[in-house]
C-alpha cells in the first residue's frame, strides 16, 4: 500500500527543494552582507574541508555529493581566492589532497554562526519535535533510496 498522499504539487522533491533554496539564498544574503565573498557551493566545500582536511577531490565529491567536474571548478575557485591548495598525495601522485589555507580557517566560525543563524530564522516556530520527526522521514526516504 503507497504511504504517497501527496497531491503532484507537493512532492517530496518540490517541498524540500524550495525550502532548501529559500536556506541556501539567505545564507547567501548573509554572507554578502558580511562581506564574506564565497558561495554557497564554495562553503559547502570548505564544511567538508573543516570537517576532514586533506580529503581527495574523489572523498569530497562523496561527500557533497557533487560530479568531478563540479568539484574541480569549485576547488579551482577556491584556490583562486586563496582559500585552499592542492596537495599531491605522498602515497600515489595521481590524487591530489586539499587543504584549507589560513585564511580559509579564519573563516570558520564565521560563517558556522551564519549557517546557524539561517537555520534559527528558518525554523522559528517550528517545534523541535518536529523539527526531529522532518530529520527522521528524510533520512528514512534516504535510506530506502540510496
Amino acid at each position: 500500500m503507497s504511504n504517497n498522499h501527496f497531491k503532484y504539487s507537493e512532492l517530496y522533491s518540490f517541498i524540500t527543494g524550495k525550502a532548501s533554496i529559500a536556506i541556501a539564498r539567505r545564507l547567501q544574503k548573509n554572507f554578502k552582507q558580511n562581506n564574506i565573498d564565497i558561495t554557497i557551493e564554495q562553503w559547502s566545500v570548505l564544511y567538508h574541508l573543516w570537517k576532514q582536511d586533506g580529503i581527495s577531490q574523489q572523498q569530497l565529491c562523496d561527500a557533497s555529493f557533487r560530479d568531478k567536474p563540479s568539484i574541480t571548478r569549485l576547488v579551482d575557485n577556491l584556490e583562486k581566492l586563496k582559500l585552499v591548495k592542492r596537495v599531491p598525495s605522498k602515497d600515489d601522485r595521481r590524487i591530489n589532497l586539499i587543504f584549507l589555507t589560513p585564511e580559509a580557517q579564519s573563516l570558520q566560525n564565521k560563517t558556522m554562526e551564519m549557517a546557524n543563524q539561517t537555520l534559527n530564522e528558518a525554523l522559528q516556530d517550528v517545534s523541535v519535535e518536529k523539527v526531529d520527526i522532518a530529520k527522521e522521514v528524510l533520512q528514512r526516504v534516504y535510506d530506502n533510496l540510496k
